[in-house]
Order: structure tokens, then sequence, then C-alpha cells
């Protein structure tokens, strides 16, 4: 019975985990490639005050990318990382901002999130099938 379910949960897994690969990059590449300086002047991260964006390591790059995404899709929230985010952010109003901004943020983190559960859900079944 049990083998059943993997049968159909592994290529569902996959197909999730394929298309959050897919809408990462796709969103990264129009984030990076147009929509970066639009983004950090409209969401101004307090980072940005002291140091150009591009002047900044790859990791608080990724880290002024992640706050925006928090902020944008979790506003309000207090717990953990969520709070940090929109203390730091607390001067943007997610409502205001529009979507030709929010899409390449929500695409690239959401999917990253999204795949690593997917991958970690298609590994444990891969492991589950192995053992059958």
């Amino acid at each position: 019975m049990f083998s059943f379910f993997v049968y159909y949960a592994l290529p569902l897994a996959f197909t999730v985990f394929v298309a959050c690969v897919l809408t990462t990059a796709v969103s990264g590449t129009v984030l990076l490639a147009f929509k970066l300086r639009e983004t950090n002047q409209m969401l101004r991260h307090p980072y940005l005050e002291h140091r150009p964006f591009e002047q900044y390591p790859i990791a608080v790059r990724a880290t002024i990318l992640m706050d925006y995404f928090l902020r944008l899709a979790f506003p309000g929230r207090r717990f953990w990382v969520l709070e940090e985010a929109n203390r730091l952010m607390a001067h943007i109003d997610p409502a205001e901002i529009p979507n030709r901004i929010k899409w390449p943020l929500i695409g690239l983190w959401g999917g990253c999130f999204v795949g690593l559960i997917a991958m970690v859900v298609m590994w444990a079944l891969l492991f589950i099938k192995m053992n059958f």
C-alpha cells in the first residue's frame, strides 16, 4: 500500500522541484538583469545607506534581497528572521509596492524555499523506495 503512494508521490515531488528550479532561474535572471536598480530604489534597504549594493559581498546582497522578500511576503510577522526583516523594512508598506517589483522577489525566494522542501521530500521518497 505504501509503495502505491510512493509510485505517485515521487513524480509529483520531482515535477514540483523542477518547476521551482525554473521559477527561481527565471525570476532571478529578470531581477538581476533588469529590475535590481528599480527594486533597490523603491524598497531602500537600510544597509544601502552605507554603501552601494554592488560593493557588498554576495552573501550580503542575498540577505538584502531576502529581507525584501520576507517583508513583502510576510508583513507584520514577529518570528525569528521574519521579525528582523520586518523591523529593518518597517518603512515599506507591501500594499503600495507594485507587482512589477514584487514578482521577481517572490519567485526567486519562494521558488528556493518551496524547491528545497520538494527536494527533501523527493530524496525521502527515493530512500523509502530503495528500501522496499
